[in-house]
């Protein structure tokens, strides 16, 4: 939820007639959050709430997580190829409905890889999160009843919880993202806001920083072509709903809830004379995580800095990092579309040599997203398929 936005046609005061020329009445929706004390939008369409003309099991969708102990146990630190999992989606080209493999999951979140190569044929709402996309390669444009919103390369985009949506990617280089489905929530920190809910001169960015989406996408005159299927995700299972019409009707809407997208490289990184906890790098939170964004920047000044990152033990936190390019100080044998996966109970820092290795750098240019977890995080059959499994013994010095 960034700020208020109001888009297209909307009356005077909500829950008031809104007539076109003619006299034909607008129809008003509340989107709602948190019952009716969160945010919230109002959606004007055309047509009353698209009905369902028939209502189904759907096999769409991606499968349930699950656990595979041995993923578990014994502890220690794992790494994940993320690029082979990207491979195996794009083996079969489909949309983005189906072209998802979860890795690792919680009671809070669920971390998936997508690969969508085709447009979605049908729309969709996700009833069991946020999802929050990151685009480590490709294009795809939103398309959702706030209209349309572009996603390129290094781009985060929050779809919200039920947001009726279908993914279109763009010609070009095939899509590789990380999607993390967040069970109660995605939004900015409080501490970045004001008291009035503006983003304070000292947050890691700005209101400018993010784009909204373009809409509404219908006009009185025109409804845009679509699909008339919608499958609604709940309790991990999709039901198919077969409209009466394409449910892109919306003529205007006005509220605090619509996707946006936020480039990565966006992000203004903090430094300082020593080196700043990972909390620094902070730029969304939910119920039991968090997710922070590394990007190119200065490193520590004090003239006895060290400026890789301190061995630490997170009593507390999973933490898992997807690396996406430049030379990662604290790492070796790691490269774009790892994903490493350091648990709580297990001390974890810089590869032998890297802490004093970094000893007189001046600048970083690593790039990565990071998710901490305040429940563990538990392993697939799909990410114990593409676990590297030497990772731990990398740290061996003898």
């Amino acid at each position: 939820m960034i700020d208020r936005l109001s888009c297209g046609l909307i009356p005077a005061k909500p829950h008031t007639a809104l007539r076109l020329p003619g006299g034909r009445l607008v129809h008003e929706e509340m989107f709602t959050r948190g019952g009716f004390d969160g945010p919230f939008t109002c959606f004007y369409h055309l047509h009353p709430i698209t009905a369902a003309r028939r209502v189904t099991d759907c096999p769409r969708g991606w499968v349930a997580p699950t656990l595979v102990p041995e993923g578990v146990h014994p502890l220690r630190r794992r790494l994940y190829d993320a690029n082979q999992g990207w491979a195996a989606l794009a083996s079969r080209p489909r949309g983005a409905l189906d072209a998802r493999l979860p890795l690792l999951f919680n009671r809070d979140l669920v971390v998936l890889l997508a690969s969508p190569a085709l447009e979605d044929d049908v729309f969709f709402a996700n009833n069991d999160g946020d999802e929050l996309w990151y685009f480590a390669r490709g294009s795809a444009t939103l398309q959702s009843v706030c209209g349309t919103l572009e996603a390129n390369p290094g781009d985060y985009v929050l779809v919200p919880r039920s947001l009726i949506h279908r993914w279109v990617p763009r010609e070009g280089e095939p899509i590789e993202a990380l999607v993390i489905e967040a069970r109660r929530g995605c939004h900015i920190p409080d501490n970045f806001r004001n008291q009035i809910g503006q983003l304070l001169p000292g947050a890691p960015y700005s209101h400018r920083d993010f784009v909204r989406p373009s809409g509404p996408i219908a006009t009185p005159e025109e409804t845009p072509e679509g699909p008339a299927s919608l499958v609604i995700k709940r309790g991990d299972r999709f039901s198919l709903h077969e409209l009466e019409r394409c449910p892109l009707d919306v003529i205007g809407w006005d509220g605090f809830v619509y996707p946006f997208a936020f480039a990565i490289e966006k992000y203004q990184p903090r430094t300082g004379a020593i080196h700043q906890p990972p909390t620094i790098h902070t730029t969304f939170v939910g119920p039991g995580y968090a997710v922070c964004s590394f990007v190119p920047r200065l490193v520590d000044f004090h003239k006895d800095a060290i400026p890789c990152p301190y061995p630490h033990s997170s009593v507390d936190c999973d933490e898992i990092i997807l690396y996406l390019k430049g030379n990662f100080t604290s790492r070796r044998g790691v490269g774009p579309g790892s994903i490493s996966l350091h648990p709580s109970g297990v001390a974890h820092g810089p590869h032998p040599g890297a802490y004093e290795a970094s000893i007189g750098a001046v600048r970083t240019d690593e790039l990565a997203v990071m998710l901490d977890t305040f429940l563990p995080l538990l392993p697939t059959p799909d990410a114990l398929s593409v676990e590297r499994h030497d990772y731990h013994d990398s740290w061996k010095t003898t």
